[in-house]
């Protein structure tokens, strides 16, 4: 028996290093998206979850009571947790403020991060964020629901394809009936509505989608002029809970809603594009796009364009990052971490421009 073992041991040790799970761990408890985030990571193959550092009691055992983390360590000091599970990366589920203290800690330990979206509270941070992943060779990754939606993606490729022309206009509304502050989600609300622990409220929130989508399909903006409304100050007395984005280009321009006050959710995004042919023909039309379809739009003609799935390695976050270390991948696309670097500079810039009441200029 004991050769047996030795012979099974000595197998697996030879195995190829994607045949073995990769060790995850979670940093933080105090955002929302943990709670379907955390227990498709449990039950991933593709990984083992080595740890979860979280110091408030009642998210600790909801965790384990409700999301099946009841098997897995817990710590009160993430330091220790990287130090003693030695993570192939984290998912940090943590205030925006703190993400770039949990890059300082994972980076020179080569753990590898996801963060949920935006990258940073500020536009500081997010730059120093950058120097710290190039310095020491780790991946950065920024998570966004839709990175993971094949109308988001198939519909960006169609714009590309010149389907409809060369994209002048985007017009973008991303929220819902704002953030909760009752029972666990008290703890997500408490921050969310912090301007220095999130960086700002609905404005950072949705913008950041809204700021993602325009450096993606149509670069960084010249100028960046926002307002902010106040409708509910009773409710949400730090921070703006209703916000409007308009970025302008050399020749195009972006206008973008983000609030907590909708009667639903929305996450929708509508793309114009025009251009003349030389035999003065044009081209032109939108793309609309919502979670569930994309339509190609021109005059009265609405045509539902098909939805294919995205490959297994692109329609999940922990299974892109996991494709990402074990081909020695960049991370690319609208998770990277230079593109999201971008978004927190519209995001400090839109600050500015509801502070001086005037549109501010990119550096």
């Amino acid at each position: 028996m004991m050769k047996s073992l030795i012979a099974a041991t000595v197998w697996l040790a030879a195995l190829p290093a994607f045949a073995q799970p990769y060790r995850a761990a979670v940093i933080g408890l105090v955002h929302a998206h943990e709670a379907s985030n955390l227990p498709r990571m449990i039950r991933n193959p593709q990984i083992k979850v080595v740890g979860i550092a979280e110091t408030i009691p009642e998210l600790v055992q909801l965790a384990k009571e409700r999301q099946g983390a009841k098997d897995i360590p817990f710590f009160d000091d993430y330091r220790k947790m990287l130090d003693e599970t030695k993570p192939d990366f984290v998912w940090a589920f943590v205030e925006n403020n703190r993400h770039l203290e949990i890059l300082k800690e994972c980076a020179p330990r080569h753990i590898n991060v996801i963060y949920e979206k935006p990258l940073a509270a500020s536009y500081q941070d997010a730059l120093a964020m950058a120097e710290l992943a190039k310095k020491y060779n780790v991946k950065v990754m920024c998570n966004y629901q839709m990175a993971w939606w094949p109308a988001n993606q198939i519909a960006h490729d169609e714009v590309a394809k010149g389907i409809i022309g060369k994209p002048w206009r985007l017009h973008g509304i991303v929220g819902h009936g704002g953030p909760g502050s009752t029972g666990h989600g008290k703890y997500f609300f408490d921050w969310l509505t912090d301007p220095v622990k999130n960086g700002a409220g609905a404005l950072m929130d949705f913008g950041c989608y809204n700021a993602l989508w325009s450096l993606w399909y149509m670069g960084r903006p010249e100028t960046v002029y926002a307002e902010a409304i106040h409708l509910r100050p009773e409710t949400f007395p730090k921070v703006e809970d209703s916000s409007t984005l308009v970025l302008k280009y050399k020749n195009g321009i972006n206008i973008f809603e983000g609030s907590w006050d909708l009667p639903r959710s929305f996450q929708d995004l509508e793309v114009f594009g025009s251009t003349a042919g030389p035999d003065g023909s044009l081209t032109r039309g939108s793309i609309y796009m919502t979670h569930e379809k994309v339509e190609l739009r021109n005059g009265r003609e609405v045509r539902d364009l098909p939805l294919t799935p995205l490959p297994p390695e692109k329609a999940d976050p922990v299974a892109f990052m996991v494709d990402a270390i074990r081909n020695n991948k960049p991370i690319e696309g609208i998770t990277a971490l230079d593109i999201n670097v971008g978004v927190v500079q519209i995001i400090d810039a839109a600050k500015e421009s509801i502070r001086t009441g005037r549109a501010v200029k990119l550096n």
